[in-house]
């Protein structure tokens, strides 16, 4: 699910999940410079045409530094240069040019390189957002004039204080400066607050049903499938800001699974197992709500297992789901992404023998290796607020969530390695999950889905994809977000829009410039959707649960508690 930061507080923007945060590992960027960013920077390096004419025009920008005639500016929205010391001082001013200049220039050679595969042109592009986000002089306390400001107004105090934060980062945050202090947020306080219920419960997962908030409901219920790399709860992150809120105060019967935490011993684990256990709780809710059908809404990756339920429910007659809806998901992979530079055998054999000899892709170093890809803004902007200003992290509740890390289990997390190397989902029998070969051609159910204009971890053309992938009829709605955005996405931002179109064929580029730009969020268009597709209302329920499936204790649950 990498993010845009519009909704954001200006410490830096959230770091996304998705799908193909499987892949992740820290020890991999590292094994990604060694293997394959050295690689690709020393065919870089060797087009010699190309090195001449990138130095001689930066040789040219500097003389223009040095003398005063430089129109190098910073971007407006570039954090680093904001203190008024980078326009009024003559040295910074320079500094700040002959960095930007310099960092200019660096870009143009990689994206002039004669590189044919689109995966070397992505790492190249990694490798220079690594070296020129390290190189800024914001990251020391010389070159970077607020925090001298600080340090002469407190004394040094501030510098005491960051070596405190960084001496904790060390030992707690595994060496990257905190994005956030979490102190103040707890579950079932002040986040994941809307009233619910655990009401069933296995060894994978719990599922919560959440109390009615209008006297009458839709007759099927929509139960909520969360990526297993993250916990359920960022779509009920904050009263206001919480889909799970809007769906109830519109009257639709809400649930929500919550998976447990993998360890070591979970380590088989796979598709199969979360397939068998979201049919668990498909049972559970039916039950409990006396529907003969639900609704199935997948996020990121969980979008990817439920499109498998869904092929095993169509491949043995099952008609029990209504619609399924995917949330920033890649079903069908065959799309230029950022995260293709990862796909290369020695790293993904790298990646899978990890997972295998520990038992879990763990939660830090997937988080690890997705901070990397926005160094700027999830690295080095707090490396400047926690450690040169001496100041503590903003609290946030998105990214308290996003601090709060899971683990993938192993088997699971080779598949998803399986996936991104091979689309075997976008292959006619390319994977077989719960004894049914995939063929999402033939899940033929009404399919709502969703991506994001900047959402560089699922492109939104490759959401679009799906489109063109299941065989039902498709609505696609595409956000002016990135991946995390896209999903929360309340009312109220003025600087929201969503388009919509008519039935999606085969060009997304064409589909988006025949669609209509509305203002606002796509929740209220998805909850009428499903409204539209729910078979009319009945009495709200006054309890939770049943007598088959009694609560069994509070939202949020027990789960969700777990630590990676």
């Amino acid at each position: 699910m990498n993010t845009t930061a519009e909704s954001l507080p200006p410490v830096g923007p959230v770091p996304p999940v998705a799908p193909i945060e499987a892949i992740g590992a820290a020890e991999d960027v590292g094994t990604i410079g060694r293997l394959q960013l050295l690689g690709t920077a020393a065919r870089v390096a060797a087009q010699i045409p190309t090195v001449a004419k990138a130095g001689t025009k930066l040789a040219g920008e500097l003389a223009k530094v040095v003398v005063g005639r430089s129109g190098v500016e910073a971007e407006r929205r570039d954090w680093r240069f904001k203190d008024p010391t980078w326009a009024n001082n003559p040295g910074y001013r320079r500094l700040m040019q002959g960095y930007l200049a310099t960092c200019q220039a660096i870009v143009e050679l990689a994206e002039e390189a004669d590189l044919t595969d689109w995966r070397q042109r992505e790492r190249a592009r990694f490798l220079v957002s690594i070296l020129t986000s390290a190189m800024a002089p914001t990251n020391t306390l010389l070159g970077n004039p607020a925090a001298l400001k600080q340090t002469f107004e407190t004394g040094g105090s501030n510098l005491v204080a960051g070596a405190r934060n960084f001496v904790s980062d060390l030992r707690h945050n595994g060496g990257l400066p905190s994005q956030v202090d979490r102190s103040e947020f707890v579950l079932g306080k002040n986040v994941a607050v809307t009233p619910g219920a655990v009401v069933f419960r296995n060894e994978l997962l719990e599922v919560l049903q959440y109390g009615p908030q209008t006297p009458t409901v839709h007759q099927i219920p929509i139960v909520v499938v969360p990526p297993q790399i993250n916990k359920y709860y960022f779509m009920d992150i904050s009263p206001g800001r919480s889909l799970t809120e809007f769906a109830l105060q519109r009257g639709v019967q809400f649930f929500a699974i919550s998976w447990r935490n993998a360890r070591a011993e979970n380590r088989d684990w796979n598709l199969d197992t979360y397939g068998r256990a979201i049919i668990d709780a498909l049972d559970a809710v039916q039950e409990i709500t006396k529907s003969d059908q639900v609704h199935l809404f997948g996020l990121c990756a969980g979008g990817i297992t439920t499109a498998t339920v869904m092929n095993h429910l169509t491949d043995i007659g099952d008609d029990r789901v209504r619609s399924v809806s995917f949330g920033v998901t890649l079903l069908d992979w065959a799309v230029r992404m950022q995260a293709g530079m990862m796909m290369s055998v020695p790293l993904l054999k790298l990646a899978a023998w990890r997972s295998r000899s520990s038992g879990i892709m763990d939660g830090e170093s997937m988080a690890s290796v997705f901070t990397w890809m926005r160094p700027n803004d999830l690295v080095w902007n707090y490396w400047v607020n926690d450690y040169l200003m001496g100041k503590k992290p903003a609290p946030f509740d998105i990214l308290a969530w996003n601090a709060d890390k899971t683990n993938l289990p192993a088997a699971l997390h080779n598949q998803f390695l399986d996936m991104f190397a091979t689309n075997m989902l976008a292959v006619p029998g390319g994977v077989t999950v719960l004894g049914s070969p995939v063929d999402l051609t033939q899940v033929k159910v009404d399919s709502y889905i969703t991506g994001g204009t900047t959402d560089h971890l699922t492109p939104w053309r490759g959401c679009y994809a799906s489109t063109q992938l299941l065989g039902g009829h498709s609505t696609f709605v595409l956000a002016n977000t990135g991946h995390i955005q896209t999903l929360i996405c309340p009312p109220g931002n003025p600087k929201s829009k969503y388009w919509v179109g008519g039935e999606p064929g085969p060009d997304a580029d064409a589909w988006k410039a025949s669609a209509e730009e509305r203002t606002g969020t796509w929740w209220g268009h998805w909850v009428d959707w499903i409204v539209e597709r729910s078979h009319g209302e009945k009495p709200a329920p006054t309890e939770l649960g049943s007598k088959a499936h009694p609560v069994l204790g509070a939202a949020p649950g027990t789960y969700v508690l777990d630590q990676a």
